[in-house]
């Protein structure tokens, strides 16, 4: 069975190598805008299940599809890619010192001898950043690695140094909940 995840994000190829298994990417290049009145959880898994679906729709045969999306969310107010790095400073200004959400919802869509098979869920977590001084983030938004994050950071990279707790499952906040997809996939492979 061939096996596609439908994103470009690094952090994800990654995290899906973990589990040893063999699959293509194709960018799945849907909308990530953000649909006004649903939930953080409805949100990600609407997003993960619009990307799933693109690609989903664009091949054949016996295949899963793996589409995600990771949501930064604190106080009502839902924080995507940031747009510019003024766009980005602020966001890292409003999240720092206090918990904020991190949501990646997933979508894995089966064809397996012409059933389809639907899985959607998403895996929440808590961090907490330190208080920052501008000079830090400025430094931070100098390394340019803030662009294509959710947030305008990554746990994963120089950033981490201003995580102070997380509530969750670290790799859901990189950007894919493996657990959640092996317990998926492992019926299939």
């Amino acid at each position: 069975m061939k096996i596609f995840l439908a994103s470009k994000s690094p952090r994800r190829r990654d995290l899906l190598k973990m589990l040893n298994i063999n699959f293509d990417i194709i960018d799945s290049n849907s909308d990530e805008t953000i649909t006004p009145n649903l939930s953080l959880e409805e949100q990600s898994k609407n997003l993960a299940f619009m990307k799933a679906k693109s690609v989903f729709d664009e091949t054949c045969g016996d295949r899963i599809v793996i589409g995600a999306d990771t949501i930064v969310f604190k106080d009502g107010k839902y924080y995507g890619k940031p747009t510019s790095n003024s766009n980005a400073f602020d966001m890292i200004s409003e999240l720092m010192d206090n918990i904020h959400q991190v949501s990646t919802g997933i979508a894995v869509l089966i064809e397996e001898d012409g059933q389809y098979h639907e899985f959607i869920d998403c895996d929440i977590s808590n961090v907490h950043i330190t208080k920052m001084s501008p000079d830090e983030i400025n430094s931070w938004l100098s390394l340019a690695k803030y662009m294509d994050k959710a947030g305008a950071y990554s746990i994963q990279d120089e950033f981490s140094k201003f995580i102070d707790k997380i509530e969750g499952n670290y790799n859901s906040i990189v950007g894919l909940p493996i657990h959640l997809i092996y317990k998926i996939i492992s019926k299939y492979i």
